[in-house]
């Protein structure tokens, strides 16, 4: 963990007994914002001070832009030259616990990265049939399971469930053989909206407060199997991760590129005055139990068709009420060379394609014992924002 000034995210921490409250960073050191609401440093905000001694950031984040970026400039000024009075806040980041920073209402999983779609279409398709016609007109997307979120760090045990292989007359129930993660990223909402109330493109990132990376995990075999009619359930409610601190909008206003053109012409709601990109630099890597690591993903977030305003646009546009702490994430997010894939199953290439992670050590999905290990950083050579990472071991299903 190395954060720079530019980058000042928000989390949740706590030190030995010490209560859950919220925290930024700074190089590698943990800044406990309790103490330093306690000693008046954001008194001139008018923000209550308990809002700091929270165990979830909701109640921060609710407090509105206005107020959650002045507190994020205050701590730019303060913590560029600390005095020893802000260094009592000080922690190094190997002494603290890291919680799950936003109690999550909802979970909706986009399916937003056309090379993915194209990937997983060809796979279980045909190039000429990849994308379903609906694709190119409207952002996917499938309602997950909230109550299984959970931080970086955490263990996610092998998920059970049926299966059907390709020369069997009938499933057959047992741990999932296919385990594999998804390379994503999590919008964090920052303003709720009425029920019945819909957003606009232009106005979509006003209910933005931040971005997490983002692990969905995924065991294919399940998937495969009961995905049709209405989707995936058993193979993705068992676990998602995320990383520790959300990064907010604000510091990601340096990498802001524009967004692919997209054809065909899509409806008028989904239209923006300039739709937008983030250059997020993604990375995978994948350790077994032995020790043995390698880099086997390098993506950006950068590679999705719709954007994060159109995601929003399109969620809320039959009048579905948004509430602070939502997470909407991207779905896997892969580039068009083979090494930028987000997924074991397309970097497999649905199991057909080892994985050499050692000499002697291959994979095609993911084994008890491996880590997966997501890290995240925007740099255009003067600026620099990192975004932590999320990383979960495996162990056998329960």
């Amino acid at each position: 963990m190395n954060f720079s000034i530019h980058t000042i995210p928000f989390g949740i921490f706590s030190f030995g007994e010490s209560k859950k409250c919220l925290a930024t960073a700074i190089d590698d050191k943990v800044v406990d914002l309790s103490y330093l609401a306690n000693e008046g440093f954001f008194d001139d905000f008018d923000i209550p001070r308990p809002v700091f001694s929270q165990p979830y950031l909701n109640d921060f984040i609710s407090l509105g832009k206005k107020k959650t970026g002045a507190v994020r400039n205050l701590l730019q000024t303060l913590l560029k030259n600390p005095t020893p009075e802000v260094m009592e806040a000080y922690f190094y980041y190997k002494q603290v616990d890291m919680h799950l920073p936003v109690k999550v209402g909802d979970y909706t999983d986009f399916y937003s990265s056309e090379q993915h779609a194209y990937n997983v279409g060809v796979m279980f398709r045909d190039p000429e049939n990849a994308l379903l016609p609906n694709w190119k007109h409207l952002p996917v997307a499938y309602h997950g399971r909230a109550s299984s979120i959970r931080v970086s760090g955490t263990p996610v045990h092998r998920p059970k469930g049926q299966m059907k292989p390709k020369d069997a007359d009938k499933p057959v129930f047992g741990p999932s053989k296919r385990l594999d993660f998804e390379l994503e990223m999590a919008t964090i909402i920052g303003k709720g909206t009425e029920l019945g109330e819909s957003v606009s493109v232009n106005e979509a990132e006003d209910y933005v407060f931040g971005f997490q990376l983002f692990n969905d995990w995924s065991a294919r075999d399940i998937q495969a199997w009961e995905y049709v009619p209405l989707g995936p359930f058993l193979a993705k409610n068992f676990f998602s991760s995320v990383s520790p601190w959300v990064i907010p909008i604000e510091a990601l206003e340096p990498f802001r590129i524009p967004a692919e053109k997209q054809e065909p012409e899509v409806l008028p709601y989904l239209k923006g005055d300039a739709l937008s990109q983030f250059d997020v630099k993604l990375e995978v890597y994948l350790r077994t139990s032995t020790g043995e690591e390698k880099k086997i993903s390098t993506s950006n977030f950068k590679h999705l068709y719709w954007t994060v305003a159109q995601q929003i646009a399109h969620h809320t546009v039959g009048g579905c009420d948004l509430n602070v702490g939502d997470v909407l994430a991207s779905g896997t997010i892969s580039g068009k060379a083979v090494d930028s894939y987000g997924s074991m199953l397309e970097l497999s290439w649905s199991g057909t394609r080892p994985i050499e992670i050692a000499p002697g050590i291959q994979r095609t999905f993911l084994e008890d014992g491996d880590t997966v290990i997501f890290k995240g950083y925007a740099d255009n050579g003067k600026i620099r924002v990192d975004f932590g990472t999320v990383e979960n071991t495996i162990l056998p299903s329960k």
